[in-house]
């Protein structure tokens, strides 16, 4: 695991891209078919030092993980790995890692939305050590980040913010 590269940016676009490709099977194939995170954004987050890899034993990205900063807190604003890698604990790792770097840097959690029963989302950040949050418990940052989710269509009714504490 590292931080990503500028020239891996594509990469980890086209990673996006295939990760989503499950919801397809479920029938949510309008968010199979959104388009990944925009170059200058992963730019910005590479430039800030909050885009992490984990590589193949070629050094190829095969998993990636962005994070903003949110009510501070360390928000994951996506975390993707290739199908090929799935369920072999990339994404546990990835998570793990943003963990210890919000401690390190005297973040008290992480924090992330997510859509609440996709198997691969809410399911799984709960077994990643993430609880779901109270209508209460929604800070503003995560209320902002929740209404442009609803901007963009995704459904409130299935979207649930959830947190986990720093390592």
């Amino acid at each position: 695991m590292r931080t990503a590269t500028a020239d891996e940016l594509t990469e980890l676009q086209r990673i996006e891209v295939a990760s989503g490709a499950p919801f397809r099977e479920i029938g949510m194939v309008d968010i199979a078919d959104m388009p990944p995170l925009s170059l200058a954004a992963l730019a910005a987050w590479q430039q800030e030092g909050r885009a992490w890899v984990t590589v193949d034993p070629d050094d190829r990205p095969l998993a990636f993980v962005v994070v903003d900063l949110v009510d501070g807190c360390a928000h994951v604003q996506q975390v993707s790995v290739d199908p090929a890698y799935a369920r072999r604990g990339v994404g546990r790792r990835l998570l793990d890692h943003v963990a210890g770097w919000a401690a390190a840097e005297g973040l008290p959690a992480l924090t992330l939305t997510t859509f609440r029963s996709v198997p691969w989302n809410g399911p799984y950040y709960a077994r990643c050590g993430f609880r779901e949050l109270s209508p209460a418990e929604i800070t503003p940052g995560l209320a902002d980040v929740l209404a442009a989710e609803a901007a963009i269509g995704l459904d409130p009714a299935e979207r649930v913010a959830m947190r986990r504490p720093a390592a």
